[in-house]
């Protein structure tokens, strides 16, 4: 008698040859729109199939590897540490889907009795049924698994749960007596019905959670290491909800109500054009923290969080003298232990106040000078107006949320008006020097010229986001 495995081996052999024989042409290429949607359908079909064989071979690797002698379980004797490992392993698959198929090998195994060696019931018989059929996938029943395990141990409860939700992946109705209710849904769509009854079955389910996760949260900062500070904790997920919104609002593009307007520095009498953004190549993690670090600015801005000393929130960082006038040498943040380059002390002091104390050579405080040279919210909304959002070509992040950058520095004679004056957002503030981006004013309108990756040409570029000044370009493009 033909092994089984022998048998999957032989449809293995005979499949990657027709997989083989498709991608070596271009048949895939020359389908047709139905041809192409059906080829999706039949090749999930496949892997529906594929997961119910790895999730059945891993209910039998889990019952093997919970008996005997540690040194005689399946796992120790395959160098495996768990079930999981094996899995992924063998199945070479990621560490999170080689858990999937763990939780679903126990959501749908078949138990053996110990004393008549009869295979009794899975905890989801009609899940089970369905992923023999091909109707799901390891995904949905990890999924559902997931969700009505957490809700009940009751079996009564699991199995009205397991039929109807194994009804709804094979597209009918459990209790309209099989009547087809609408399109097979998705694993996704699967998870949502199995969050739904969870819910039903245990209406006060979340009230544990939000205890245990009320003392589990908690933020960290840790040690200065190679320029950054590690920051670890666990958000409550309202609040991780509302700072991935304030994220999305800064770093979604769909957010912008114009694109950026830009053109060669026109001649008298000219006014702006469009023209195409440069890329950004931030990774999705450091736009995130560029994010954060606007949302900071903003909030310190607000005037509306406590108060230290009685004077608002303030950043300080502090450098010599010398060191500022020399180029050369470091700045330092106040409450952190790592120096950081003068650019920080730049962009700080361009964005803020700046406090000018004189000490003796044994540091006795001789005399302390403030410089003047914050933009005032009168100066803050009329530069808003004529730049009306980071004037840098291709970001996106709104007016409301920008720095305004000092075009001629402050120390080198740069007056504190709006001629004098763009928004910025933080990141571009922050890399500005050496970013091979350049601003000028012309006639209290900023231009920029970007790297010369962007425009080998170097040319002044006007810039602006207003609604305001974009209507009047295009009233003037189309007259």
């Amino acid at each position: 008698m033909e092994s089984p495995v022998d048998t999957l081996r032989d449809l293995a052999s005979r499949l990657g040859a027709a997989v083989a024989s498709v991608l070596a042409g271009d048949d895939v290429r020359g389908l047709s729109d139905a041809d192409l949607r059906a080829l999706l359908e039949v090749a999930g079909d496949i892997g529906r199939r594929s997961d119910a064989l790895v999730i059945e071979a891993t209910a039998q690797v889990a019952v093997r590897s919970e008996i005997g002698a540690i040194a005689e379980r399946f796992t120790t004797r395959h160098g495996a540490r768990t079930v999981a490992e094996l899995v992924q392993r063998t199945t070479r698959v990621s560490g999170q889907a080689a858990r999937s198929f763990v939780r679903a090998a126990n959501a749908v195994a078949q138990p053996v009795a110990i004393t008549t060696g009869q295979a009794l019931p899975a905890a989801f018989p009609a899940m089970r049924a369905a992923l023999a059929d091909g109707v799901v996938g390891v995904d949905a029943v990890a999924a559902v698994a997931s969700a009505i395990d957490g809700a009940t141990r009751d079996a009564s409860h699991r199995h009205a749960a397991d039929e109807e939700l194994a009804a709804s992946a094979r597209g009918i109705g459990a209790d309209r007596g099989g009547m087809a209710t609408g399109p097979l849904p998705c694993a996704d769509e699967l998870r949502a019905q199995a969050s739904v009854w969870a819910m039903y079955l245990d209406p006060d389910g979340a009230a544990p959670a939000d205890a245990a996760a009320m003392r589990r949260r908690g933020l960290t900062f840790g040690r200065a290491r190679d320029g950054v500070i590690p920051l670890r904790g666990e958000l409550l997920p309202d609040v991780a909800g509302q700072l991935q919104r304030l994220c999305d609002s800064i770093l979604n593009p769909k957010n912008r109500t114009a694109g950026p307007s830009f053109r060669p520095a026109p001649e008298p009498g000219d006014d702006d054009g469009m023209g195409e953004a440069p890329a950004d190549f931030r990774t999705r993690a450091q736009r995130q923290h560029d994010a954060l670090a606007t949302i900071l600015t903003v909030a310190a801005r607000a005037g509306e969080l406590p108060t230290i000393g009685g004077a608002a929130p303030t950043l300080i960082v502090s450098v010599t003298r010398d060191d500022l006038a020399s180029g050369r040498g470091m700045a330092h943040v106040d409450g952190i232990d790592a120096p950081v380059p003068l650019s920080v002390a730049r962009q700080v002091a361009c964005a803020g106040g700046v406090q000018r104390v004189m000490c003796d050579d044994r540091g006795r405080v001789m005399s302390i000078s403030i410089a003047d040279r914050v933009f005032s919210a009168t100066q803050r909304r009329a530069i808003l107006l004529r730049d009306g959002a980071c004037i840098i070509p291709g970001c996106e992040v709104p007016g409301a949320w920008c720095e305004i950058h000092h075009v001629t520095e402050h120390a080198r004679g740069g007056a504190t008006t709006t001629d004098n004056g763009v928004l910025l957002c933080w990141h571009h503030h922050r890399t500005l020097e050496g970013s091979g981006w350049a601003i000028r004013m012309a006639l209290g309108i900023p231009e920029v010229r970007g790297p010369s990756w962007w425009d080998a040409t170097g040319t002044w570029r006007r810039v602006t986001r207003s609604p305001i000044r974009l209507r009047r370009q295009h009233r003037l493009a189309r007259q």
